[in-house]
């Protein structure tokens, strides 16, 4: 049996930081309504010169670094974004080109929230069968590029960031990714989208002029799946690998909102001392959350290995998944 072990991890996130307070300045809103709504007091934001591969990049760089392999090694680059540098070419393709993966196939992943686990379940398929052996997977999303400042409900959610990690094909089941469980559930485009931009509304002056190129959210409408189904995807990996709550190490989930983190921990009877939480710090960065959620839980460590830790996610689509890995 080939199992797939995470040998190299990093992320990266821009050095603007706006805050809560900043936001004030911005829509009709305060600090405590921020918090106490969603536990975020700050998220970093892009300057106009950085992009989604730049961020991807740099995160790939430094899990590449702390793999021990060397760039030619790298045979297959997966990116989970839905804020491309451009429709096409894909951003792992740029990526390639920014990092020298010259033995690489790139292509890219757009699943909203649950790209990077996506992402992830495609390259362990890949690595069981034989076809790759090393991976590079990557969760990036530059979602201040797609925000309304004058919408309150969403400005203050996002912030940009991104992260990575290098598979490698491993004999031993001691560590590595154990399980991977993905759904969707198509119809729910009214909850969370991006109405223009795409053959169905291309850009024009009309869909620039009425903000349709930034996201549309339906908050509570939203809250209602994402617990239920965070809470359903987690229990279906507990039990694919005849776990216990109790077996978990550490539950790393999508960092959207701290309802929503405590509502889905609270379902599946984990203290808040099992669950890892930096959305105060930078919001919610799509595909990027989870991977820079990982890095940091193992920068500090939280995350050792042998550990057993759980990730899950719900994104646009609707689309959900999770994973459970032995670090």
């Amino acid at each position: 049996m080939i199992y797939s072990k995470v040998i190299g991890i990093g992320s990266f996130v821009p050095e603007k930081v706006l805050t809560n307070d900043e936001l004030c300045g911005m829509v009709d809103t305060s600090d405590e309504w921020i918090t106490s709504r969603t536990g975020i007091k700050e998220r970093r934001i892009a300057g106009a010169g950085l992009t989604t591969s730049d961020i991807a990049a740099y995160a790939a760089k430094k899990a590449i670094k702390l793999s021990g392999l060397n760039n030619n090694d790298i045979d297959l680059v997966i990116a989970g974004t839905i804020t491309p540098d451009m429709i096409f070419p894909s951003t792992s393709c740029i990526v390639q080109e920014k990092l020298g993966l010259k033995n690489a196939a790139a292509f890219d992943v757009s699943a909203g929230c649950s790209g990077f686990i996506y992402g992830l379940s495609i390259a362990d398929s890949f690595i069981k069968s034989g076809k790759y052996k090393n991976v590079l997977v990557i969760g990036a999303d530059l979602l201040s590029r797609i925000t309304d400042y004058n919408d309150r409900a969403t400005c203050v959610l996002f912030g940009d960031g991104g992260g990575a990690v290098v598979l490698t094909a491993n004999s031993e089941n001691s560590r590595g990714i154990l399980s991977t469980h993905m759904h969707s559930e198509g119809g729910h485009d009214s909850i969370l989208m991006l109405r223009a931009g795409g053959s169905l509304m291309p850009a024009t002056h009309k869909t620039v002029d009425s903000g349709e190129h930034y996201i549309k959210m339906k908050g509570s409408e939203l809250f209602k799946y994402a617990v239920n189904f965070l809470k359903d995807v987690a229990e279906e990996a507990i039990r694919f690998n005849a776990l216990k709550p109790e077996d978990i190490d550490l539950f790393v989930p999508h960092q959207a909102n701290i309802r929503i983190i405590e509502a889905t921990a609270k379902k599946l009877h984990f203290p808040m001392e099992k669950v890892f939480v930096n959305v105060e710090k930078y919001g919610n960065t799509s595909s990027g959350s989870i991977p820079i959620a990982l890095n940091e839980a193992y920068e500090s460590g939280r995350l050792k290995e042998g550990n057993i830790v759980l990730i899950d996610a719900i994104g646009a689509g609707l689309t959900w998944a999770s994973a459970i890995i032995r670090w």
